[in-house]
C-alpha cells in the first residue's frame, strides 16, 4: 500500500469517530462508547499493520545498501 493509503485509512477511523465522541462523553450514549471501542480496536491494529510494514521497507532499504 502507499503512504497515502495508510494515511487515509488513518484518517477515516479518526474522522468517524467524532460524532460517536460527542455522543458518548457529552449524551452518555453507551451505543456510542461501543463503536468507539471498536474503532479504538481497528486503530490499534491498523498500527500495528503499519508499524510492520514500516520495519519491513526499512530493513529491505538496509539490506540494499
Amino acid at each position: 500500500m502507499s503512504k497515502a493509503d495508510r494515511y487515509q485509512q488513518l484518517q477515516d477511523i479518526i474522522n468517524g469517530l467524532d460524532d460517536d465522541f460527542d455522543k458518548f462523553y457529552d449524551k452518555q450514549n453507551k451505543a456510542a462508547g461501543t463503536r468507539i471501542r471498536k474503532a479504538m480496536m481497528e486503530l490499534k491494529n491498523l498500527a500495528q499493520e503499519i508499524r510492520t510494514e514500516v520495519q519491513t521497507i526499512k530493513n529491505q532499504q538496509e539490506e540494499a545498501e
